[in-house]
């Protein structure tokens, strides 16, 4: 990186230099940009690129802009420019007289250091033949928010015309309330001491007030004011001559990124709302487009929290109707809430059928508007299982498990008729930990007692809206439509809807100079293999990147994974553990994150889960699957030679369509002895290897191990968990580890950012197949087939919940 940036500086260096052997020249450099308020690229962006091509990539959004004159003698001229610019692309018209000069730009890099490429060309050429088309190169520096260094190279298309312009931005306090600069350009045969400069200085004294002024190496000067109105802008300078008379002035108006404004924020005051309907699937990453049902659960939670943070925002409203949601999850999102009512404002939720975890997660409001035709279902929680072994002999096939571990039970489904007795108590001590923590959580967020919940639950389990409303559990029956007066109900003043996609925009518009910090949110999603679920083959080399990284601070890794092949698991570990070496890395635990869930979390520098997260589960199984008549009642056949004793192992005939092998025979004493000592083996590492992660004895890790998995909260009693937490939580302390002030600017870059570019269901919308290849127990079977015979760390679909249809 360093040697590039030298080539870097280098060339410019020689192209300025080149610039001062030119044998024609352009109009003056300052004759040629009469509505730049300040430097180009040290103030507002310049004029979008117009002047320095570079400054078409500072812009967050769609930006247009529009300048004119007004002479003191003569009043209004025909003069005037028009730039608009989206990210890293601008165009520009300027008009004076009757000629017009257009400008097209592109650029590419980030806010530390962006180049950029533009072309000029012009409607009419004056008498002087000046106005030449012409190809320019900017780039602007920005290593620390103190300092902006700008170089740009002009050339003729022409003639051997060629321009060099150097540009210094100084901000002594880092933020923009002073911002000194200065700027030189040279041209042909100038010495240093001849070229035109100028100097000057934006003072921001309140917040979206700037005055400016800018002084000319001949005595000219500037000075103007500017507006900023949120995503509105104006602007008026003033020019005098070196005598002090004024010439003319430029008055500017323009729209796009948000800046900040004191005269914008009493505009809009602070009796505004912020609404989030959240229809649709809750998930971690969606479709890049056609995928408008998924809701991203860090988007939201972010969302949730910039509401928070913003004094011009007092309630949050919350439709729930639609919401699927993991109950995880769902405790991710009111953790969140619960920290905005910490702030003293208002949470408004709205239901009309809820079940528990949906009622678990509306609890959390201030008010809690249910719909009069509503319906409440609080039956309790339940973890149940399909067990598969007569399913099996009737089908002909066999399965043999292979379980050493006393908890380990994933497997029991295809060998046993019901629970084991240890499967039984752990799956048991869950539940109810899960319930306490609803039971625990309503009543205090409802104002009732714990045993009104409890007969809620066990008297009533259906609640219609006029008794859930007599009862305590919502505040007033009405619809969605009716949100208005809700909220006007709250303290009798009517309040305004704050759009959510301005309210983010406020909060990712930052106006310090360079790239802010960064810090990755990498997903770890789905079954623990090496190219499907969290991808191993792909993401291991992903983390190795980041680590190298120096832009990344920190790393939170987000699993939600039952785990599955160790290889993979540990693959992905092992570049946790190097990255850990190099920045901190926190681990946040969704739904699940066990065995080879947490194999890949073990890790981390700090571990994060909720309280109902299913952690744990350090163990191994393994079973073999086998043709007991199975392909005779099929009337298929399979033969084979082979070299080698044991070469048939896991031969069978292969199922048409489903690409699922079974083998032919079950395996020798001898072969399962080996096994047995194999998974022992694999057993003895992963609790070695967890002890070594955490920092724990090897036979305090024994203990708790055995296959046995947690709440997140009763992990965190056993040393399995760190704290617990949301998604964001990690990230704030991600945050602290870098050492990074808590009102700084972070930026999450998130790995994968999507699940891919559209639903492959948009070209089969009617396939069955998807149907029953979604369906988490089929996966597991064909990914246990797969796998067949091998020691594998994870949990069975069933163990932990999920969204139907997924």
């Amino acid at each position: 990186m360093y040697s590039q940036k030298k080539i870097f500086i280098f060339i410019l260096i020689f192209l300025l230099v080149s610039a001062l052997h030119s044998q024609e020249k352009f109009t003056s450099y300052f004759q040629r940009y009469p509505f730049l308020n300040a430097g180009a690229s040290s103030h507002y962006n310049g004029l979008l690129g117009f002047v320095n091509p570079a400054n078409a990539g500072m812009v967050y959004g769609f930006n247009t802009r529009f300048y004119w004159t007004a002479f003191e003698e003569n009043g209004f001229s025909d003069s005037w420019g028009f730039y608009s610019a989206v990210p890293h692309l601008s165009f520009g018209v300027e008009k004076q007289g009757t000629r017009k000069d257009y400008r097209l730009n592109f650029a590419w890099g980030n806010r530390s250091y962006m180049s950029g490429l533009g072309y000029q060309w012009s409607s009419q050429r004056t008498s002087s033949g000046k106005r030449e088309k012409m190809f320019s190169w900017g780039n602007i520096m920005r290593p620390v928010p103190h300092l902006s260094i700008a170089f740009l190279s002009n050339f003729s298309l022409e003639s051997s015309a060629k321009e060099g312009v150097l540009e210094l931005g100084i901000r002594p306090f880092r933020n923009p309330r002073l911002t000194l600069f200065g700027d030189m350009a040279f041209q042909k045969g100038e010495k240093f001491s001849e070229a035109p400069w100028s100097i000057g200085a934006v003072v921001e004294p309140i917040s979206g007030v700037l005055f400016t002024g800018r002084y000319f190496d001949g005595d000219a000067f500037q000075l103007g004011i500017q507006l900023n109105l949120g995503k509105l802008q104006t602007s008026s300078q003033s020019h005098f001559s070196s005598d002090n008379k004024r010439q003319f002035t430029t008055f500017s108006i323009g729209m796009g990124d948000y800046y900040p404004s004191a005269i914008g924020r009493a505009l809009v005051g602070k009796n505004n709302y912020l609404s989030l309907s959240l229809k649709g699937r809750m998930s971690h990453l969606s479709y890049q487009i056609f995928d408008e049902q998924s809701l991203r659960l860090y988007e939201t939670l972010e969302s949730i929290r910039i509401a928070a943070e913003d004094p011009g925002i007092s309630v949050i409203a919350l439709n729930l109707s639609g919401l699927r949601i993991l109950p995880e999850h769902a405790w991710e999102l009111r953790e969140e809430l619960l920290k905005v009512r910490s702030k003293g404002k208002k949470i408004v939720v709205y239901i009309d059928n809820a079940g528990m975890r949906l009622y678990h997660l509306a609890s959390v409001a201030d008010v809690l508007m249910m719909d009069p035709m509503g319906m409440l279902t609080l039956p309790g929680y339940l973890m149940g299982r399909t067990f598969l072994k007569g399913t099996l002999e009737k089908l002909g096939l066999e399965f043999d498990e292979w379980r050493f571990f006393k908890f380990k039970s994933a497997a029991e489904v295809l060998s046993r008729e019901q629970m084991s007795e240890a499967d039984r108590q752990q799956r048991q001590q869950f539940i109810d930990q899960v319930y306490d923590l609803f039971v625990n959580e309503v009543s205090r967020d409802r104002g009732l007692s714990s045993a009104k919940v409890d007969s809620i639950i066990n008297q009533e389990v259906v609640v219609l809206a006029r008794k859930a409303l007599e009862t305590g559990l919502v505040d007033t029956l009405c619809g969605w439509n009716d949100l208005d007066k809700v909220l006007q109900s709250l303290d009798g003043e009517k309040k305004r809807r704050f759009p959510l996609q301005l309210l983010k925009e406020k909060a990712h518009t930052i106006q310090l100079w360079g790239e802010p910090p960064q810090i990755a949110l990498v997903y770890a999603l789905g079954v623990c293999d090496m190219d499907e679920g969290i991808r191993a083959r792909w993401l291991a080399p992903k983390i190795r990147q980041l680590a190298d990284n120096p832009s990344i601070k920190a790393v939170v890794l987000r699993v939600d994974s039952p785990g599955g092949d160790g290889l993979a698991s540990d693959l992905v570990a092992r570049e946790i553990k190097r990255c850990a070496e190099k920045k901190p890395v926190v681990i946040s635990q969704g739904q699940v994150a066990a065995s080879g869930g947490y194999w890949i979390s073990m890790y981390g520098d700090t571990i994060i889960a909720g309280p109902g997260t299913i952690t744990g589960s350090i163990g191994v199984i393994g079973g073999w699957l086998y043709d007991k008549g199975f392909s005779s009642k099929l009337g298929m056949t399979s033969d084979h030679v082979q070299k080698g004793e044991h070469a048939d192992v896991g031969f069978g005939i292969t199922l048409p369509f489903l690409g699922i092998q079974i083998p032919s025979r079950n395996l020798t004493s001898e072969e399962r002895q080996k096994v047995e000592e194999l998974i022992k083996e694999d057993y003895h590492t992963f609790v070695k290897l967890v002890a070594d992660g955490r920092g724990l004895p090897e036979d305090s890790v024994a203990r708790i191990a055995e296959g046995r998995f947690y709440t997140g909260a009763h992990g965190k009693e056993i040393g399995l968990v760190d704290e617990l937490g949301n998604l964001m939580t990690a990230i704030s302390i991600a945050k602290k580890m870098a050492h990074l002030a808590d009102e700084a600017y972070v930026q999450i870059q998130e790995v994968p950012p999507y699940k891919g570019f559209l639903p492959s269901k948009l070209f089969s919308p009617f396939s069955t197949q998807e149907t029953v290849t979604n369906n988490s127990l089929f996966e597991f079977l064909k990914f246990f087939s797969k796998h067949n015979g091998k020691p594998l760390p994870m949990v069975l679909p069933g163990d932990y919940p999920e969204i139907p249809g997924e």
